[in-house]
């Protein structure tokens, strides 16, 4: 639990706005953060609030995030009223958003972004500042990641993605897409995402969490496998056993893109699946993605928003996936796509707001 670091991170902006909630009742319920519902969630187990009412805070959220942050740290209402009766609280600094010289490598880049990640701490007050609905278009989420900079407040690891995404967006050799895992530890359950990286035919990740081992990975990784490997290993060295993974197609570059982020292109059962199974359907997504960067460069990814808009509804194109409105439409662990491919020439695009 939070400690000294966390109290200030408890303190940083009191412009941020934690509104209506949403809190996970049953832990075990593998739903995603972005639905609606007044619940309470669960980040790597730890209960959280989501602010679903912006920017800047009013005085009955801001007492109720203070009130569930009593409750969950180990100092309880003493730690509250330590901080809420200071007078003068000091400052806390900024962090500044890495820039880079055009001779400065890749993987130099991607550690300062995480450098700069890191900064930002990581949000221990029950609140999760800014509200992420995974079925916005990339546009959205990007505007989203503007104003996670702008404030700088504490972040969890679902936003540290959406962050992730936004710094490398003018990285066109790097490729970007989430990871998600599913882990068990003494009858719970407990989820965490990760933005996975592929640059140069090697993989890593980067990302935000309590341990250092849960989000970033320098991109050395041979394979998927290698990859997954790393991640169930330092869970279990937590004492974690690692249950199903979760693994999006790659996104788009394009900040104004109306395309969805692809979440659950694959799931994979790992306790259903053997080691060579595993490996096979990873490597099959490892094409999948592969494929959709090889549309790309044939065809234009998405529409953006000075693209003249049509009256009628023309069809979405085969590089601008849609919206999968079922589980029946994910790809599950063994099941191959049975779509036929359309050719990129007939098709148009769809413009979603």
């Amino acid at each position: 639990m939070p400690g000294g670091r966390a109290d200030a991170s408890i303190v940083r902006r009191r412009s941020a706005s934690v509104g209506p909630v949403s809190v996970e009742r049953n832990i075990q319920r593998d739903e995603d953060q972005g639905e609606d519902g007044d619940e309470e969630f669960r980040d790597e187990g730890v209960p959280f609030y989501i602010n679903r009412g912006g920017l800047p805070v009013d005085e009955a959220t801001w007492d109720r995030m203070w009130k569930h942050v009593a409750k969950i740290h180990p100092e309880g209402e003493k730690m509250v009223q330590r901080i809420r009766g200071m007078p003068y609280l000091p400052k806390v600094p900024m962090p500044c958003v890495p820039t880079f010289q055009l001779s400065t490598l890749v993987p130099d880049r991607l550690e300062a972004i995480q450098r700069y990640t890191r900064e930002l701490q990581y949000n221990h007050t029950g609140t999760q500042f800014f509200e992420i609905k995974k079925n916005r278009p990339l546009t959205g989420l990007m505007d989203l990641a503007r104003e996670m900079i702008r404030e700088s407040l504490p972040i969890k690891c679902l936003e540290a993605v959406i962050l992730g995404i936004y710094l490398t967006n003018n990285m066109p050799g790097v490729e970007r897409f989430p990871i998600s895992f599913k882990t068990e530890f003494s009858g719970n359950y407990f989820r965490h995402i990760v933005l996975g990286i592929h640059y140069a035919g090697r993989f890593g990740t980067l990302g935000m969490s309590r341990r250092e081992d849960l989000m970033f990975k320098p991109p050395v990784c041979r394979t998927l496998i290698d990859l997954i490997s790393e991640f169930e290993s330092s869970y279990r060295k937590c004492w974690h056993t690692l249950k199903k993974v979760k693994i999006g197609q790659y996104v788009s570059h394009d900040p104004h893109s109306v395309e969805q982020i692809e979440w659950k292109h694959s799931v994979l059962d790992i306790e259903k699946l053997s080691r060579e199974e595993l490996r096979k359907e990873l490597e099959r997504h490892t094409r999948d993605m592969r494929l959709k960067v090889m549309k790309g460069t044939a065809a234009p990814s998405s529409p953006t928003r000075d693209r003249k808009k049509d009256s009628s509804s023309p069809h979405r194109s085969q590089s601008s996936p849609h919206r999968r409105n079922g589980h029946s439409e994910r790809r599950s662990s063994g099941e191959k796509k049975t779509t036929e491919q359309k050719n990129l020439n007939d098709v148009g695009y769809q413009i979603r707001v």
